[in-house]
């Protein structure tokens, strides 16, 4: 019976440390082709939609105002909207008071 236990437990040890190994696949040594995509985000300029500041938000006006501070998403953020923490800077925030209106614009 001991020699059963200890034959268990040598096989469930086995398997943990297994599972903890890594592998190098043939995609990871080889070098990274430049398919010609562009991969990286462009940096949003919050001047390029400050035009947006004091009219009604819009999607035609959401995507004018991306458009135009090269921002590759925007949003819009009401007064009491939750919002995630992380900074993009590639994303624009329209924000505006509880009438619609936009109050300001940032980039994050």
């Amino acid at each position: 019976m001991p020699w059963k236990l200890a034959s268990l437990g040598t096989l469930l040890a086995l398997s943990v440390l297994a599972g903890c190994t890594t592998s190098e696949s043939s995609a990871a040594k080889q070098p990274a082709k430049d398919s010609g995509t562009q991969t990286t985000y462009e940096r949003c300029e919050a001047k390029g939609a400050d035009f947006t500041i004091g009219q009604t938000a819009s999607a035609a006006l959401l995507e004018q105002a991306r458009s135009r501070s090269g921002a590759q998403s925007a949003r819009v953020l009401g007064p009491n909207d939750m919002v995630t923490l992380e900074y993009r800077s590639d994303r624009l925030n329209l924000n505006t008071d509880s009438s619609g209106k936009v109050i300001r614009a940032n980039c994050g």
